[in-house]
């Protein structure tokens, strides 16, 4: 290329009309001569050709601008279209039939019951979308390796259900109990997807909208991590995910979308349902919403497929050779779309072909011919073209956004109505005209029934659904659970806990990950331990495993770190083991959900454990951990820096109190506040044994904090240490006994995590006032109220025979445990407070209520009251008024321990 411009003379100095035409000419040589380029050297040669010109025409200062957009137009032109392999009329009778039972399906469930709900215009809008992706391109489990993972978009549920009869895995009687899964009739039918319901046929949950694109782009990656390990073999599954064009507004939407790009994640194919419409009216109803998509995706380094337009517009395209049409599309904007898909032909030539050029190229067509110009999105061949060069393109992510029509099908009641998405009935004669629409032998008295349509076992749509999903390894969407389960290390492994820290003061935090650590030496199980961390490795002190194991990166390290050569040696490789994701939490717990969910969507059980800062754990990331919950995730959450008052000089957000009550809320989410190493220790043995030996679909939250303290041995009393062991994973034992038998005054004195240091503190200056305190380790509030749940179900259930007493009433009745009970948390009080009303005398509490403050540890337990001064007032106030001591007793304590009374209460500052 040459280096500066050739010289010719000046035009400059040309009269106007002289120069435009020597433009013109100019311009059409510059085209000729790409046309020889084109058809020369083909499609690649001519790109490349035409960015050399653009760095030659930045570099001699043209101002080029950078286009985000494409026109908008089909990006595959209709020459470059494959054929189609399948049969499309047995295909469209298929979905003609799978369109009608999802239809029949919601509104007898509403005839039933008014008010069940179910959605009736997604997948009116996507039926063509999906169904070209089930008899083409989705593999299932069959596949092996190839086997693809589906996103499927939750309003759409309906019409999955209903190819399901077809194909036979559902009977009419499961269509009936739609919504009503408690039915007596029978299994029922979930309202979306569900694994947690459905736990042999669903696999994602996505209806909380926004976290089906960041799980599906972080369960890409994850199979690339997969294979980069030698975990699972290298395969070319896909990860597709169908989503609605309003869901694109949720951050999570787009959060990770660079991240899929910067990954290369060729793996993924997300499906945006463009049907220009939310839930309560149109998109963008101002621009257009595909191209906003275009420019957001292009940006974030995406490979981007338009379907825009159907074939019947390729008429139109092929004769308009002044881009009179292409011209008209770019001044549309959405909601005038919207308008000619809801009114039809009259409104599209009165609105649309606008000017004598326009209406020129539809010279002697009718009204009924202007019908036929549909969206790319219901048209099989342009979708097909999409989806074939989506799953053959290399080196980036691909998103194909395809115009839709909301309700398409569905009449003036929903299709492209406002009120589409909230329409879950439909009229007698409604349906009567859809089922002629759909053209299905059914009498008016089966659509007054709302009978469902099958067209026999035998039947050639019936037979053709069926090979072709055997073509393509078997049914979709199916949950298999089948992996091998790990011989994972017990007994003698976490010995080395159980015997303290021998003097040595170090964090639960550190003995985290000491425990860590050590698993992922282990022979066994190391290799599918996955630990991840959202860019806090070096704040909970895990930078030592970084030159061990590697951070993961697909493109290994191609720079030599700051610190090479140093023991402590920032490492990347393509076999790296953590994954650091960054300061993304969400991304990060995406990440998690993928690692947890591996025993059953890959067959390989990876153990993943994502540390935390925990305030921005729980209720940062709350919508993703109950997502992670409906897909039986398994793995361990650790909520690292807990507590209120151990992180000193953070401030109010930082400091956590809350997470352990947020938690709370998730059913099969165990969750543990454990103050000893020992402790942490039996929790994590526990958990991969049942989790992944014994197969439960549970998974763990355990806090664990950053204050250095001696770790003590696990109680050498006389009790075996399987009862201590018990008592762990139950939620409560008995810590500390009092050496004194003789004191008239007793207390129990229940502590967790961090606040440990309090209660063993009050127990000496308690000693003081002539009471013996014995000290509970609470390691789960949670594990202690439910099983107090449990029990008292189980009574009034039973109420002829004799009560059963719950493991906490019996760990500390009156007999066990005399005296008053004082509980002291880090935590806000709501958790303890559960015991009350369970056990055969009152709980008084201490907690840390309130916004966190930038201080030391000592004046943050003073601020909170929950250090061991405030714990002695509760517990000779507690003996006050059981009538023990007298009131002047508390009140020589309050000046003894230096409390002011009068200080306003930390839940209200």
């Amino acid at each position: 290329m040459t280096t500066s411009p050739p010289n010719r003379p000046p035009r400059a100095g040309l009269p106007p009309q002289e120069r435009e035409k020597l433009n013109e000419v100019e311009k059409q040589e510059w085209l000729d001569s790409l046309a020889y380029v084109f058809a020369d050297a083909g499609d690649d040669r001519a790109a490349q050709l035409l960015e050399d010109l653009d760095h030659y025409a930045y570099f001699h200062g043209a101002p080029i601008q950078f286009k985000q957009n494409t026109p908008y137009i089909n990006t595959i032109d209709a020459d470059a279209q494959p054929d189609y392999p399948g049969d499309a009329e047995l295909e469209r009778k298929i979905r003609n039939a799978i369109r009608w039972n999802a239809v029949a399906m919601v509104v007898k469930a509403n005839k039933k019951s008014d008010g069940i709900g179910g959605h009736l215009s997604t997948y009116a809008s996507s039926a063509e979308l999906l169904e070209v992706g089930f008899n083409h391109f989705f593999r299932g489990h069959g596949a092996g390796p190839d086997r693809d993972l589906i996103f499927f978009q939750g309003h759409a549920s309906p019409g999955v259900y209903a190819r399901s009869f077809l194909e036979g895995r559902f009977d009419e009687a499961r269509l009936n109990n739609f919504r009503r899964e408690l039915s007596p009739n029978g299994p029922g039918l979930s309202s979306y997807p569900h694994p947690w319901l459905m736990p042999d046929y669903w696999e994602f949950p996505t209806v909380s909208m926004g976290l089906g694109p960041i799980q599906a782009i972080y369960q890409a990656r994850f199979i690339k991590y997969l294979e980069n390990r030698g975990l699972k073999p290298k395969g070319n599954a896909k990860v597709w995910a169908f989503l609605g064009d309003g869901e694109m507004d949720e951050p999570q939407s787009v959060g990770a979308l660079r991240f899929a790009a910067y990954e290369n994640l060729d793996n993924i194919v997300f499906v945006l349902n463009a049907n220009l419409q939310r839930l309560d009216g149109p998109v963008r109803a101002n621009s257009k919403v595909i191209q906003e998509f275009e420019a957001l995706f292009r940006g974030a380094g995406w490979n981007v497929i338009k379907v825009v337009w159907d074939s019947k517009w390729d008429e139109l395209l092929a004769k308009d050779y002044n881009g009179t049409i292409v011209k008209r599309f770019e001044e549309l904007v959405d909601g005038e779309s919207q308008r000619y898909a809801a009114f039809g032909g009259k409104e599209l030539r009165e609105k649309f072909f606008n000017t004598p050029e326009l209406q020129a190229l539809i010279e002697g067509w009718s009204d009924a011919d202007l019908e036929l110009l549909n969206r790319g999105g219901h048209d099989i061949h342009k979708i097909y073209a999409a989806y074939d060069r989506a799953v053959k393109h290399e080196g980036s992510p691909t998103v194909i956004i395809a115009r839709t029509v909301k309700g398409y099908g569905l009449g003036e009641t929903a299709q492209a109505r406002n009120v589409a998405h909230q329409v879950k009935k439909l009229e007698f004669d409604a349906l009567k005209t859809l089922r002629t629409l759909l053209e299905l032998p059914l009498t008016d008295e089966q659509v007054e029934h709302l009978d469902f349509y099958h067209p026999g076992a035998d039947s050639p749509e019936i037979k053709y659904m069926l090979e072709r999903r055997e073509a393509l390894g078997g049914f979709v969407p199916e949950r298999i659970v089948d992996y091998p389960h790990p011989t994972v290390p017990t007994g003698e492994f976490y010995e080395e806990f159980a015997a303290g820290s021998k003097g040595r003061a170090v964090s639960t935090t550190m003995a985290a990950v000491q425990i860590l650590s050590k698993l992922l030496r282990d022979k066994e199980i190391g290799k599918l331990v996955v630990p991840i961390v959202p860019d806090e490795a070096r704040t909970f002190g895990m930078d030592a495993l970084v030159p061990r194991i590697g951070i993961y990166s697909p493109r290994g390290q191609t720079y030599q770190p700051v610190d090479f050569g140093s023991l402590m040696a920032y490492k990347e490789s393509t076999d790296g083991q953590m994954l650091e994701e960054g300061i993304t939490e969400d991304g990060a717990m995406a990440s998690w959900i993928a690692a947890a969910t591996s025993y059953a969507n890959h067959g390989v059980p990876t153990i993943p454990f994502y540390v935390f800062y925990s305030m921005f754990g729980m209720q940062r990331i709350g919508d993703l951990v109950w997502a992670a919950a409906d897909q039986r995730a398994r793995g361990f959450l650790f909520g690292a820096t807990a507590g209120r008052t151990t992180l000193a000089g953070e401030g109010l957000q930082h400091q956590d109190g809350n997470s352990l009550l947020q938690a709370y809320v998730v059913p099969n989410l165990k969750v543990y506040d454990p103050a000893f190493a020992y402790e942490l220790a039996v929790i994590v043995e526990a958990g991969i044994q049942r989790m992944y030996v014994d197969g439960l679909d549970e998974f763990y939250y355990v806090t664990i904090d950053n204050e250095n303290e001696v770790q003590p041995p696990m109680p050498e009393d006389g009790r075996p240490h399987e009862e201590i062991r018990d008592g762990i994973l139950r939620g409560l034992y008995r810590f500390q006994k009092s050496g004194n038998t003789k004191a008239k005054l007793r207390a129990q004195l229940l502590a967790s995590g961090p606040a440990m240091g309090a209660a063993l503190e009050a127990v000496t200056l308690l000693e003081g006032y002539g009471v013996a305190a014995d000290v509970w380790s609470v390691t789960s509030y949670k594990e202690l109220h439910q099983d107090a749940l449990l029990t008292q179900r189980r009574n009034m259930l039973h109420p002829q025979e004799e009560p059963r007493p719950s493991y906490v009433a019996s760990q500390l009745s009156k007999e066990n445990a005399p005296g008053v009970i004082v509980s002291v948390s880090d935590y806000v009080k709501l958790g303890a407070d559960g015991l009350n009303g369970h056990l055969d005398r009152k709980v008084w509490t201490l907690g840390t209520d309130g916004f966190g403050r930038s201080e030391a540890r000592e004046e943050l337990r003073d601020f909170f009251e929950v250090d061991a001064k405030h714990v002695v007032l509760a517990t000779l106030y507690a003996l006050h008024r059981d009538g023990k001591v007298k009131g002047d007793v508390v009140a020589r304590a309050i000046a003894d321990l230096g409390i002011d009374p009068e200080r306003e209460a930390p839940v209200l500052r």
